[in-house]
């Protein structure tokens, strides 16, 4: 599949392809971040998904490139795209993992081993897996359960959304 795969010319934006769902295919508001690295290049990149545009985000999802520092979490700590929902929803409570399992989901024709976290806060719902390619794909959010009908709408967007103007 075409997501599985690092784009061979240098765009404005990350330089691997970003999987996530089509803007259009989401009822509010889209906005998206970039972890720049001090040498310009891309460690990451995270799309937040507002409801019903201003009623508060409900759902963020992070690809991060192997060697991306935000990666680097300790044992119980929580991923970034966690602590970014957290941000996005000026809730300072102390979130901690508390465990995982992992669960095969079929992607098309593709299986993926999904890790689903509990965390302390069971209203944050967070599953990651990781790409092919080594980019760690991770769905935080807020106060509603990840599907496995969700995975069917993650597709790689155009790498003309994330250019610099």
């Amino acid at each position: 599949m075409s997501f599985l795969r690092r784009r061979s010319a240098t765009p404005a934006g990350p330089e691997f392809d970003v999987l996530a769902m089509d803007p259009g295919d989401w009822p509010g508001n889209l906005g998206a971040g970039l972890l720049p690295a001090p040498d310009g290049s891309c460690q990451g990149v995270f799309l937040r998904y507002d409801l019903f545009g201003g009623r508060g985000p409900a759902m963020i999802i992070g690809n991060l490139p192997e060697g991306s520092p935000a990666r680097d979490v300790a044992e119980g700590e929580i991923p970034f795209e966690v602590g970014q929902l957290l941000l996005a929803l000026e809730n300072d409570e102390e979130v901690t993992v508390v465990g995982a399992e992992d669960t095969p989901v079929m992607q098309g024709d593709n299986l993926l081993i999904v890790r689903r976290l509990k965390l302390s806060e069971t209203r944050i719902s967070c599953v990651q897996f990781d790409r092919s390619d080594n980019v760690l794909v991770t769905i935080a959010a807020w106060d509603r359960p990840i599907t496995d009908d969700l995975y069917a709408l993650l597709k790689p967007l155009p790498a003309e959304l994330f250019q610099q103007g």
